[in-house]
C-alpha cells in the first residue's frame, strides 16, 4: 500500500493521533466469530449426513456452498470495501452473517437440506465481506516486514473460535443427534444464539472509532490492469486455494475419519477435532514469535513438508497413531494462511487491496477440494481421498521455496 510516513510510535499506515488498539480488538472479535462459524460447519457435515441420510459427497455440499461464496463474492466484496471503507464493511458483514444464521431457524422447522445450504450461502456472504475488509486492514496496522507475524497473532485469537467450535458442536448438536433422528432441531437454538451475538457485535462496532489507514485504496480499486503481472501474486492465489482446500477438507471429514479409524462414536470423535483446531491456536502464537526472527518462506516450507509427512504417516498406519498424526497437521496449518497472504501481496503497494479480493476468491478452494475429497471417499477409500490435501501441501511447499519470489513481468 502507498503509505505516508507517520510520527514515531504510530504504526505505518495509521494517521497521527489515531489509536490502533480498538482496531486490534475489533479484528480479534471478528476473527473469533469467523473461526467459530466456519468450523461449526465441520460439525454440520456429519450431523446433516445422518439427519438427511446423505453420502459423503452430498454432505460435502455444506462446505461447497459455504466456500463457493468466496469465488462468487470476493471481487464484489472488494468493491464494497473500497466504497464503504473498512469499518462500515465490517458492520455490514456482521449484519449479513446474522441474516444467514437466523435462516437456520425456518430451515430447521421445515427440515429441508437445500434451505440450510441457502442459509449457509448467505451466511458466507457476510463472512466474505468481513474477511476481504479485515485481511488488508491488518497489513496496514504496522510495518510491512512484520505483517506475517502480526497477521498470525490476530489469527491466533481467531483460532480460539475454531477450537471452541467442535466442542460446542459436539455438546449442543451432535450429542442430540441420536435423540432427534431424522430431525434438524438440534441446530435451531445454537444458531439463534449466534444470530443475537452477531447483531450485538455489529451494533458495538458501528459505534467504535476505528483508525483510517492512509492509503490509496480508491485509486487502487480503479487499477486492476496488470495486477497478475506480479509473479508472487499469481502463485499466491493458487497456494491460498490449495491451503484453504487442504485445511477445510481435512477438518470436514476428520470426525468421520477418526470414528472409522479409531472405532469410536462421532460425538467423541468430534471432540478430538478440537485438537486439530487447537493446535493451530498454539502454532499461531508460537509462529508469531518465530516469524520475527526466521524468514516467512522458510517457516512456510518447513510446515508444508511436515504436513506432507504427517498425512503419509496417517494413511499408512492405523488406530490412534493414524488419528493423532492427522490431527497434528493442524499445527502445520497454523501459520500458512497469514504467511501466504503476506508474501502474495508483498511489493504490490497500491494494488494490495485489489489483490486481497483475488486472494479471498482463492478461498473457494475450500469448496472444490472438500467436494472432490468427499467424492473420493465415496468411490475409493480414506487413503486415496487424502491424496487431495497432500497434493495441495506439495504446491504450498513450492510456493515457500520459489513461488513467493517477487518479479513483475
Amino acid at each position: 500500500m502507498a503509505q505516508i510516513p507517520v510520527a514515531s510510535g504510530q504504526p505505518a499506515g495509521i494517521a497521527e493521533g489515531q489509536s490502533y488498539r480498538p482496531a486490534l480488538a475489533t479484528l480479534a472479535v471478528l476473527y473469533f466469530m469467523m473461526g467459530l462459524i466456519t468450523c461449526l460447519n465441520d460439525t454440520l457435515v456429519p450431523f446433516f449426513k445422518n439427519s438427511f441420510q446423505l453420502n459423503y459427497t452430498q454432505s460435502a455440499l455444506v462446505q461447497f456452498y459455504f466456500f463457493a461464496t468466496y469465488g462468487v463474492m470476493s471481487i464484489p466484496a472488494g468493491a464494497i470495501v473500497g466504497k464503504l471503507g473498512f469499518k462500515q464493511s465490517m458492520v455490514a458483514g456482521f449484519a449479513v452473517a446474522a441474516v444467514g444464521t437466523f435462516l437456520f431457524f425456518p430451515a430447521s422447522l421445515m427440515h429441508q437440506y437445500y434451505l440450510f445450504l441457502a442459509a449457509l450461502f448467505i451466511l458466507a456472504i457476510g463472512i466474505v465481506l468481513l474477511q476481504v475488509a479485515a485481511n488488508p486492514y491488518i497489513t496496514m496496522l504496522g510495518p510491512a516486514k512484520t505483517a506475517s507475524s502480526r497477521f498470525n497473532l490476530i489469527q491466533a485469537v481467531g483460532s480460539l473460535g475454531t477450537t471452541v467450535a467442535p466442542l460446542l458442536g459436539g455438546w449442543l448438536i451432535l450429542s442430540k443427534a441420536g435423540q432427534l433422528a431424522q430431525s434438524s432441531d438440534a441446530v435451531r437454538v445454537p444458531y439463534l444464539g449466534i444470530t443475537a451475538l452477531l447483531i450485538l457485535i455489529a451494533v458495538v462496532v458501528s459505534r467504535l472509532k476505528l483508525p483510517v489507514p492512509v492509503t490509496e485504496v480508491g485509486e487502487a480499486a480503479k487499477q486492476e490492469t496488470g495486477i497478475f503481472s506480479f509473479r508472487n501474486l499469481r502463485f499466491g492465489v493458487v497456494a491460498l486455494f490449495c491451503y484453504v482446500g487442504a485445511e477445510v477438507s481435512i477438518g470436514s471429514f476428520l470426525t468421520n475419519y477418526i470414528a472409522d479409524t479409531a472405532g469410536i462414536d462421532e460425538n467423541k470423535a468430534n471432540t478430538l477435532v478440537a485438537f486439530y483446531w487447537g493446535s493451530m491456536l498454539v502454532g499461531r502464537f508460537v509462529g508469531a514469535g518465530i516469524l520475527k526472527v526466521v524468514r516467512p518462506p522458510v517457516v512456510l516450507s518447513v510446515c508444508a513438508t511436515a504436513a506432507v509427512a504427517l498425512i503419509l504417516l496417517s494413511v499408512s498406519t492405523s488406530g490412534m497413531l493414524a488419528v493423532w498424526s492427522m490431527i497434528a497437521v493442524g499445527l502445520c496449518n497454523s501459520i500458512m494462511f497469514a504467511t501466504i497472504f503476506s508474501l502474495s501481496v508483498a511489493g504490490l503497494e497500491r494494488y494490495a487491496t485489489r489483490a486481497s479480493g483475488w486472494l479471498s476468491t482463492a478461498i473457494v478452494g475450500g469448496a472444490v477440494v472438500s467436494y472432490l475429497q468427499g467424492w473420493l471417499i465415496d468411490h475409493y477409500n480414506w487413503q486415496i481421498a487424502f491424496l487431495m490435501p497432500l497434493v495441495c501441501y506439495l504446491f504450498i511447499l513450492f510456493f515457500g521455496l520459489n513461488g513467493y519470489k517477487q518479479s513483475k513481468a
